[in-house]
């Protein structure tokens, strides 16, 4: 079986997860710009406020962690009447994973996902813009232990480190997204939160076990032990769309990797997505991106 979760990801082709540590003290304050990718932080030690586009400052301590989904531009600092310095061009990154300034009583962890092809939406939608799970969590012990082997790592320079580092990341973004659904609630974020949910979660897992089968809501409903309206109901107010429309769209997404990354044709994806011509299956993909697929792969190819 696989986990949607799982083969989501395995879809968005993370193009990189670089992990880079900041330390620094005295006055500091840093300005980071925005980034359509997903950035996780974590406070190792000290304090420090992050500030983001209209919102107010918010404090972190050490042992916090905290998710920025299609990153928009923020502030790290440790005194907010600060001038913020440019935090890409002050430091040289493109040399050195670590930065310092004036000191190491604050330190903080991070990583930035970059997604290639143009799935990554599937998941940057569905969460929220910043995403805090606090020292005082109880998932944050988990978070902890894997924090400290991508700290060790980045320090150590040994062999292997670049690929440890890169798949730390990956650990720490499930572990990250699971605890804040934990804390929040199956209804904090869209289908990623609504896969703890049991039934539909288990429908899910049916849809994207088989996406070409011919699923029908009466079907999904009584393979989970749910009435058709109950499961319909209960699957938007978590998901945010009717089970047969997400399952368009994940079949769309499918198709679309598969022509991105192998040549597939269309009428080999209409057959296994479980469409009875081509025209259905290019109606179903227009619907859901707006274009046709010769369109919508020329245009991408084009950028």
């Amino acid at each position: 079986m696989i986990d949607p979760l799982s083969d989501v990801l395995s879809l968005l082709d993370i193009a990189s997860a670089r992990c880079t540590r900041l330390e620094a003290g005295g006055r500091w304050s840093f300005r980071f710009p925005a980034k359509p990718a997903l950035k996780f932080a974590a406070v190792l030690r000290g304090q420090c406020w992050i500030k983001l586009p209209g919102e107010q400052p918010f404090a972190l301590s050490a042992g916090d962690t905290f998710l920025l989904a299609n990153a928009p531009a923020h502030v790290i600092t440790n005194d907010l009447s600060m001038r913020p310095e440019d935090g890409i061009s002050f430091f040289d990154w493109k040399h050195s994973n670590i930065a310092r300034y004036g000191g190491d009583e604050t330190a903080l962890i991070g990583g930035s996902f970059v997604f290639e092809g143009g799935n990554a939406q599937l998941l940057l939608d569905a969460l929220p813009k910043f995403m805090h799970i606090p020292e005082s969590d109880r998932a944050a012990t988990i978070l902890r232990g894997s924090l400290a082997v991508l700290d060790e790592e980045l320090d150590a320079a040994s062999m292997g480190s670049t690929l440890m580092t890169r798949r730390m990341g990956d650990v720490l973004l499930v572990q990250t997204l699971r605890a804040y659904v934990a804390k929040q609630g199956i209804d904090s974020m869209g289908w990623v939160g609504a896969l703890t949910d049991r039934r539909v979660g288990a429908a899910l897992s049916l849809m994207h076990n088989d996406p070409g089968h011919g699923w029908t809501v009466n079907e999904l409903a009584t393979s989970i032990g749910m009435s058709r309206s109950g499961f319909a109901r209960r699957f938007k107010e978590l998901v945010g769309v009717a089970p047969l429309d997400y399952l368009t769209r994940w079949r769309m997404h499918r198709a679309r990797e598969a022509m991105r990354r192998s040549g597939a044709s269309v009428g080999g994806l209409a057959q296994s997505l479980g469409y009875a011509s081509e025209s259905a299956f290019g109606n179903a993909f227009k619907r859901v991106f707006g274009r046709s697929p010769k369109r919508l792969l020329q245009s991408e190819n084009a950028e």
